[in-house]
């Protein structure tokens, strides 16, 4: 890892360049980043200190890279720096950004004015957010993030399976649940005091390079701060590009980030996508012979019967057609994921048909095909 001050360097090691994130954004190549991460100033407005009912001031975020004239300089400048992201991510690359109620509508409006396609919203609950000591309004316990690819054709990495085993086998929503930088991981400077204001919890970068990146991508951040995703980042294998113009930051990113060490190969693999994998059509089964044309299908409580043609449709009463468009007429539905309806009995006991695609693959070679290599 290095750190220099104006132009980085120009391959894509892991490094952090001090200087105007629109200025370094600008020497970086054209599609060469895979993943963006930005927590860009959010244009808090904030009006005199902000007290406590006992007259403490609450140490919140009054630095001179938070304030805007107005909100035409605050668009302004976002357009600027999203549009530079935009260039330089790759086609089927992927940006985050997050934000609060003061400036993630006006950040939304602008990717979309842009060209940006946007995947979902997600909402980081905050476990302990700061209380509000006026009583003048709800508690703000929340942030909001931006998940958007440079466009809507792009092919974006989602490790949909590893994301839904993190959460115990259920689908991850778009509500998270983290608490604020606290404790041992907020840093302090040489006064005890924070040493960034808004720095993130690892948690919440961790879920977010998790889900959209690869081992040895390259994930940048333009705000980099303290450097909470350059440190996430190495633990899980990519490489990274932070951009901070505050040396003080940088200097303390640098020191935080030299001491993680990445986790070992193997703790990186992922679970592989069944988008990606080798696709295997029902017909294939029956050519194979794993199920034989005139073998019994049934519903998941064996109330319907359908049998096996050698074409690899099922026959239902009359009705013949694909798994997927039988399955979806027996219940009167649009659509049918036949896969998972029509199932087999195995020593008396019915297993979904979607168990026989790994012995179709392993009869065909296929079951250690890389995934770049599948064809769905």
């Amino acid at each position: 890892m290095v750190m220099r001050r104006g132009s980085g360097p120009r391959g894509f090691g892991d490094y952090i360049v001090v200087g105007d994130c629109l200025d370094e954004l600008r020497r970086l190549p054209a599609k060469s980043v895979d993943l963006v991460f930005a927590d860009p100033p959010y244009n808090l407005q904030l009006e005199g200190e902000l007290l406590r009912p006992n007259n403490t001031r609450v140490d919140g975020v009054d630095d001179a890279w938070d304030k805007f004239a107005s909100f035409a300089d605050y668009d302004a400048f976002s357009r600027a720096w999203l549009t530079e992201c935009q260039r330089i991510l790759k086609p089927d690359g992927a940006l985050w950004v997050i934000g609060s109620y003061h400036n993630i509508f006006r950040l939304g409006a602008t990717l979309q004015d842009l060209g940006f396609w946007i995947l979902n919203d997600i909402v980081w609950r905050k476990v302990n957010p700061m209380p509000n000591f006026r009583g003048r309004r709800f508690t703000n316990a929340h942030e909001t993030l931006i998940w958007a690819t440079p466009d809507q054709k792009s092919r974006y990495t989602f490790n949909y399976e590893s994301l839904k085993a993190l959460n115990d086998d259920l689908q991850m929503r778009s509500d998270w649940l983290f608490p604020i930088c606290a404790g041992a991981e907020r840093l302090k400077d040489a006064n005890g005091r924070k040493a960034h204001p808004t720095q993130k919890p690892e948690a919440l970068l961790h879920r977010i390079i998790l889900a959209s990146s690869n081992p040895g991508d390259v994930v940048l951040d333009p705000f980099f701060g303290t450097g909470t995703t350059g440190a996430v980042a190495k633990r899980l294998g990519r490489k990274f590009i932070g951009i901070e113009r505050d040396p003080v930051y940088a200097e303390t990113a640098m020191a935080r980030i030299a001491a993680i060490k990445p986790l070992p190969a193997t703790a990186l693999e992922t679970q592989p996508s069944k988008r990606s994998a080798p696709r295997v059509p029902f017909g294939t089964i029956v050519e194979l012979g794993i199920l034989t044309p005139g073998s019994q299908l049934f519903d998941p409580k064996a109330a319907i019967r359908a049998e096996v043609k050698a074409d690899g449709t099922l026959a239902h009463r009359g009705r013949q057609g694909s798994i997927h468009r039988l399955g979806a007429e027996v219940q009167g539905k649009s659509a049918c994921n036949g896969w998972t309806f029509w199932h087999f009995k195995d020593r008396g006991r019915l297993k979904p048909i979607d168990v026989l695609r790994e012995k179709a693959k392993r009869q065909l070679g296929l079951a250690e095909m890389p995934a770049l290599l599948a064809a769905e």
